[in-house]
């Protein structure tokens, strides 16, 4: 117990270094047998997570910053820590950290290193780790990522949201992405003509990509259309064609499993079609949106054209 005790005492955050143990005065062979037989678990050559301690993103970062503390959390990683909305899990792709001095020389597969400066105001702390800020994080993923990637995560960082079960205020506006895109970064250029597709009152992924499906086929709804319906209730829509009477309404994947959030929802989708200008609706889940993007085009277009006239003509005429 008192070498547990010890060890943990040299943790931060959960996360040991080897280097810092040995410095403190454990001699290399009982530090290996107590770590093992203690049940630390190994994170990387040097790095150690303390028994019970999530292997999770969080902390596969803390040990990559303690092992090498001139690099700062960015990109898809900062985006997670700040919880701002991803396609993918963040997890799922390799580590990403800048190194704003140039001088990283290490190499593995499950780390990127970015080797672009950073100024003062560019970086944060959060969770304990040294981080690219919000605008900042942003701006490197609209320079880096492509279209879509990077559009899901503007509107995500410029909105209301929940994420990870946390519901967080927006992280920034569209002003200050705008600003911190200027020359000499390279992909700047592409990335404020980017802002230009951006609807920051988007209220989910699947929402943005939806939008950016319709552009793509040439179709220009209306987006968050806020209707009174014909008895003075407010409907707030994601998308409308005013002049065909078509909304459209993106479900996200959260599952409204119980007998009132059905009842919420008929009731809902019922006072969409009370509004005046409303004669047809259409519903998506994001799984549409996601994956069967092209049957969604194909029928918004099929409710956009009106049926061709009738040639029947009367008996006897």
């Amino acid at each position: 117990m008192e070498e547990q005790k010890r060890l943990r005492e040299l943790a931060e955050g959960g996360v040991l270094l080897t280097s810092r143990a040995l410095d403190s005065g454990w001699p290399r062979r009982s530090l290996n047998r107590a770590l093992r037989s203690e049940g630390w678990s190994p994170l990387r050559t040097g790095a150690w997570a303390a028994p019970g301690q999530r292997t999770d993103l969080l902390t596969q970062l803390r040990a990559v910053q303690l092992l090498n503390p001139r690099l700062v959390v960015s990109h898809r990683s900062a985006a997670a820590l700040w919880r701002i909305e991803t396609l993918g899990a963040a997890g799922g792709t390799p580590l990403q950290l800048t190194d704003p001095t140039g001088s990283f020389r290490g190499s593995a597969k499950d780390i990127h290193v970015h080797r672009i400066p950073l100024a003062p105001q560019d970086l944060a702390v959060l969770r304990g780790l040294r981080v690219t800020g919000a605008v900042r994080t942003v701006a490197d993923l609209l320079r880096k990522e492509p279209r879509d990637d990077a559009l899901v995560c503007l509107e995500s960082a410029v909105t209301y949201r929940r994420v990870d079960g946390v519901r967080r205020a927006p992280l920034t506006d569209l002003t200050a992405i705008t600003t911190a895109l200027t020359p000499p970064l390279q992909g700047a250029a592409r990335a404020a003509r980017r802002l230009g597709l951006a609807d920051p009152r988007s209220g989910s992924p699947a929402e943005t990509i939806a939008r950016l499906r319709m552009l793509d086929a040439g179709l220009r709804p209306e987006s968050q259309v806020e209707l009174i319906t014909r008895d003075g209730r407010q409907v707030f829509l994601d998308f409308l064609f005013r002049d065909e009477g078509l909304a459209v309404e993106i479900e996200g994947y959260a599952y409204h499993g119980t007998r009132e959030a059905h009842r919420r929802d008929i009731t809902r989708f019922n006072r969409v079609l009370q509004c005046p200008e409303v004669s047809d609706l259409l519903r998506y889940t994001a799984e549409d949106v996601f994956h069967h993007p092209n049957k969604m085009i194909s029928e918004i277009h099929n409710a956009l054209t009106p049926p061709p006239p009738s040639n029947t003509s009367r008996a006897g005429r």
